[in-house]
């Protein structure tokens, strides 16, 4: 591993002012009993834990998301339904599991309600917003393709871009051709990003006056691929300085093969061609660029928010849609059930949360939707699955027995307690990972029978009931998910 570095103090000066003027800590007054708060839902696309407040990179610059976790609760060991945009983000809004709907895979939005019956009974969080009085506002990627129909009101669409006209480092040649995978600075200003103009989108309706409660949702595409932001995000991060996470040439080894097939990502660099081509540094460098530019946006928002006439009686919450490698186990992607692949960001700002809580008890991105109804005095979704953290809000160590569950595809899950990771294939074959003493998931423990009560008790938390892959289904990624999907189909 390279030695830790850290950036210098006319750096970080730099970045604060580049980012916006940093306010005082918003506050929160008790919610009147005469109007319902309001709610603020801020998505950061493909954001791992390489972010000030959860440590994952010693370098990260995020003081926007950071203030935010002091002035509430952060969830340490958050895990998304899926490892991917399209599934994880379809099971935050309906509420509900991929093994309920069978969204496990990539699908159209519009199909999100005719993947099966249960998607077809679901309503969306922002329509029940939208049905208890609530006017429901969004800018950005919500859902995968953006989820414009969500909205009363909708500012900018999800947008990846802008490109230059050729790629900077990634061909992306292989097997299937697609991914937007490619790095460097680009365009010239921030006024050219799409995340840029959803940030306004938020600030001018923070600004406005609202005739009765809101519900804004904000969605920010970077750090998702391509990697590109104006040069000066990567000023910030001086090349030569940047430190690459842990890796493990034989991490693969201990792994079941379809543990490694489900994780094939053809059309993405390998940490070995990284290291090789010495590209790895580039890599950390522009996704941490991508990272520090957007939270400069969660700033812009925060910013507003503080000085709107809804400060002390709005909810906020933030999160990611699942994890991301960076060279760890081989590979740049997500679409694998590893810790840095599901493990995830959530934040809540609330009246009743505790200011500056950190909560290492195992949660769900499903969670939100009944803590949102909860803090927000609604009546509860019976259909929605997940459970209200606000116990966890008002108590970060309070007493939590539950267990998180990730899915991708029928019969692929992880598990994870407070202490461990339990990963059964659809083959029966299975991983098992001391997270405290190893969190790099390097040590396969299944196969130990020291360990059978552990796995004895993750076995009983899987779901006895899983729904069959949706018709609805598309995903090309490799030739096994291809040939899934397309064996699903004809059925």
């Amino acid at each position: 591993m390279n030695n830790i570095h850290t950036l210098s103090k006319a750096a970080l000066s730099a970045v604060i002012l580049s980012c916006c003027i940093i306010t005082p800590s918003i506050t929160a007054a008790e919610t009147s009993t005469s109007s319902k708060p309001n709610v603020v839902m801020i998505a950061v696309d493909d954001l791992n834990d390489w972010i000030g407040c959860m440590g994952g990179h010693p370098q990260a610059i995020t003081p926007n998301i950071d203030r935010l976790a002091e002035d509430g609760v952060l969830f340490l060991n958050n895990q998304c339904q899926a490892p991917i945009c399209g599934p994880s983000r379809a099971s935050l809004m309906t509420g509900l599991y991929p093994t309920t709907t069978g969204i496990y895979l990539q699908l159209s939005e519009s199909n999100i309600q005719k993947a099966n019956p249960a998607a077809a009974k679901s309503v969306f969080l922002t329509e029940w917003f939208r049905r208890n009085g609530y006017k429901v506002m969004g800018s950005g990627k919500i859902l995968h393709g953006g989820g414009k129909f969500l909205f009363d009101e909708y500012g900018q669409r999800s947008d990846m871009g802008p490109k230059p006209r050729n790629r900077m480092k990634w061909s992306a040649e292989g097997f299937p051709p697609g991914t937007q995978t490619d790095w460097g600075a680009f365009p010239e200003r921030d006024d050219q990003m799409p995340d840029f103009k959803t940030a306004a989108f938020a600030v001018e309706k923070l600004k406005e006056k609202h005739d009765k409660p809101f519900f804004l949702a904000v969605g920010f595409c970077r750090p998702h691929v391509p990697w590109y932001v104006p040069q000066k995000w990567f000023d910030l991060y001086p090349v030569e300085k940047i430190q690459t996470p842990a890796y493990l040439p034989s991490d693969m080894d201990d792994i079941p093969q379809m543990g490694q097939r489900i994780a094939e990502v053809p059309m993405m660099p390998t940490t070995e061609w990284a290291i090789k081509a010495d590209e790895w540094k580039n890599i950390c460098q522009a996704y941490l660029a991508c990272t520090t530019f957007a939270d400069a946006q969660v700033g812009k928002v925060l910013d507003a928010l503080h000085e709107s006439e809804y400060a002390d009686n709005t909810i906020v919450v933030l999160w990611a849609d699942h994890g991301y490698h960076l060279g760890e186990k081989n590979r740049f992607a997500k679409q694998a059930i590893w810790e840095r692949d599901t493990r995830t960001v959530l934040m809540f700002k609330a009246p009743s949360a505790q200011r500056g809580g950190r909560c290492e008890a195992p949660t769900e991105l499903l969670d939100i939707y009944p803590t949102l109804l909860d803090l927000c005095g609604l009546p509860p979704n019976p259909q929605a699955e997940g459970n209200s953290l606000v116990p966890l809000l008002k108590n970060p160590d309070a007493e939590w027995n539950e267990i998180a569950v990730t899915s991708y595809g029928v019969g692929n899950l992880s598990l994870r307690d407070r202490t461990h990771r339990y990963i059964v294939y659809e083959d029966g074959s299975e991983e098992l990972y001391d997270m405290v003493k190893d969190p790099n998931e390097w040590s396969n423990l299944a196969g130990n029978p020291e360990h059978t009560e552990i796995i004895t008790r993750f076995k009983a938390a899987v779901p006895k009931n899983q729904a069959p892959l949706s018709k609805v289904s598309t995903y090309n990624i490799n030739d096994y998910w291809r040939a899934k999907v397309r064996a699903n189909n004809k059925k």
